[in-house]
């Protein structure tokens, strides 16, 4: 199975601070791989330089290929052809990455037109908005043509974040990168986030890059897995035997505190 991603001696630093330092790792076509770690390790880093998408001051070194193209000093055009078409981004907090002045169905329209023109396809509205329902239902959001004239502050945290993932895959990547997609979410709607990722990167046969503090969540969607802390990579491998056989000592005190916090909330119930 060929490499969609490959990441090799990837290096982040400022004027005077290293941010992420020589970080390798790969993703296979339809593979789901998880990047752990606390606020400040360096996984988002990580998912923006992947994107293209580094603030000016935070300079990359090493290299980073996307199906076989180069994303480390490629120019804006070459970025822009390659996300939305082979990798695109759902962020932790939908009410920000979305347009809070434009109803939720245009801005699903915005990807799935782009996408109709790269193929020569009809972009005219009505062509569109049948696209645009489609991916609500794929999402599993009820009443589309609702939802299609709703703005963000209307639907519920939830609902904004299919939507979000909605627009994601609009553009029908080969990678999709899930940056913390459930933190601003509540416990039940989190569990809904998770099988609905899992079930549409089934469905679609696309690469996850999913990333997260959370153990256990990382333990229901990834196959492989990568602890990050302070930048670097402190252990790689299956995500079972990293959860339940973890070499490292900074991985065991994650697993063990995980733990803990999920008998301290079984003891509570």
């Amino acid at each position: 199975m060929s490499n969609l991603l490959t990441v090799s001696n990837l290096t982040l630093a400022t004027s005077d601070k290293v941010l992420v330092e020589d970080l390798s790792f790969s993703i296979a076509r339809g593979e789901r791989f998880g990047l752990i770690g606390e606020s400040g390790s360096g996984k988002s880093l990580t998912s923006l330089a992947i994107l293209g998408l580094l603030p000016p001051a935070i300079r990359p070194t090493g290299s980073i290929t996307l199906e076989g193209e180069e994303i480390i000093g490629a120019p804006e055009r070459c970025l822009g052809g390659l996300r939305g078409s082979v990798v695109a981004s759902v962020f932790q907090e939908p009410l920000t990455a979305l347009d809070p002045l434009m109803p939720l169905g245009r801005q699903i329209a915005g990807p799935v037109r782009r996408r109709l023109q790269r193929e020569g396809r009809d972009s005219d509205r009505a062509t569109v908005k049948r696209e645009v329902h489609a991916l609500l239902d794929q999402v599993r959001l009820p009443d589309p043509n609702r939802l299609y004239g709703s703005y963000p502050h209307e639907v519920s945290g939830g609902q904004r974040q299919r939507v979000a993932i909605a627009m994601a895959l609009a553009c029908q990547p080969r990678l999709l990168i899930a940056d913390e997609p459930t933190t601003a979410l509540d416990v039940t709607t989190q569990v809904e986030i998770i099988r609905l990722i899992n079930t549409l990167v089934e469905e679609l046969d696309i690469a996850l890059l999913f990333i997260s503090h959370d153990l256990a969540v990382v333990g229901q969607i990834a196959e492989r897995v990568m602890v990050m802390r302070h930048g670097r990579a402190i252990e790689t491998g299956d995500t079972q035997q990293v959860l339940t056989q973890p070499q490292d000592d900074y991985t065991r005190n994650l697993v063990t505190a995980a733990r803990r916090f999920d008998d301290a909330l079984e003891g509570h119930k």
